[in-house]
């Protein structure tokens, strides 16, 4: 393990919805992690999408919840929408560096292409982008451009690659990986209404933030790949990983924030103390995931 020091971890939440016990298990994991080497726990609120972010409700339940459960974090928290300017910095390198082209595939004509497929997704899946606008012809793309035509900017993974090639990264509980861009998506990296994505300002911020340990759950995994190539072509350093478990119920399914039964409020009003709610989770890893509440 090679952890710099001092060890600084992160919980990032998205301001959604009610807070549940799937987003405890990750604030703990932080606190805990960056306890256990002496180190610091930074709050980060993931307000990019503002769709899903405009009701100021959740975010202030968020902040009721977390000192419900005595979970502490350092210094000063960060607000992501605050930041757009920081991000869009990032895009004009990126853009410099040849590695950006527009996408104009609407949502819905990429479902239907990937859906067309022989190997449609199974529930659950993510949903991956063919690469069709990719090397559509400079004239075409100019003269979509000029028409207005919406579209939104990708990252170009194979121009990554001949740039960067291989970068390594680690995980604590999986090991030395390596990424290979070329065979990650050519990601969104920012759209009309949305400047920015998750996986720019995440590389983004984790940096200004100096963050040095991130855990999070293991369905973020997919994603480490990508932003370690961004990571690699904004220059900047690389954390440690450490992806955990999720929560599950004993039938195996993933609680999710529409298990509104399991959110911290729902909890606290059936009488459960902020003891009671971590010891739980901490029987819950023990088991493997398995969540009894």
């Amino acid at each position: 393990m090679s952890l710099r020091h001092p060890v600084i971890t992160r919980f990032a939440p998205t301001p959604s919805g009610a807070l549940h016990v799937g987003h405890v298990l990750a604030a703990w994991q932080a606190r805990r992690m960056a306890d256990a080497h002496g180190g610091l726990c930074v709050l980060r609120i993931e307000d990019i999408d503002t769709e899903r972010t405009r009701d100021p409700r959740w975010l202030a339940s968020i902040y009721e919840d977390l000192e419900w459960l005595g979970i502490r974090f350092d210094g000063e928290v960060m607000v992501q929408s605050r930041r757009m300017g920081v991000y869009a910095e990032a895009l004009g390198k990126l853009r410099s560096l040849g590695l950006l082209y527009p996408c104009f595939c609407s949502r819905a004509e990429i479902r239907a292409e990937w859906e067309s497929m022989a190997r449609a997704p199974h529930t659950g899946e993510h949903m991956r982008y063919s690469g069709h606008c990719r090397d559509l012809p400079e004239e075409r793309v100019s003269e979509l451009l000029e028409k207005g035509v919406p579209h939104a900017w990708r990252i170009n993974m194979r121009r990554v690659e001949d740039l960067v090639g291989c970068p390594l990264w680690e995980d604590l509980r999986l090991g030395i990986r390596r990424c290979v861009p070329s065979t990650c998506e050519d990601a969104v990296l920012a759209r009309k209404d949305t400047p920015t994505s998750y996986h720019l300002a995440v590389v983004v911020d984790d940096y200004a933030q100096r963050v040095s340990l991130v855990t999070r759950g293991a369905d973020l995994l997919e994603f480490t790949p990508l932003q370690r190539a961004l990571q690699a072509v904004l220059g900047l350093p690389t954390p440690v990983y450490a992806h955990h478990l999720l929560l599950r119920d004993a039938r195996g399914k993933r609680l999710a924030k529409r298990d509104c039964v399991r959110s911290v409020r729902f909890l606290r009003e059936q009488g459960m103390n902020p003891q009671q709610l971590l010891a739980a989770l901490q029987c819950a890893v023990e088991r493997g995931g398995v969540w009894e509440g």
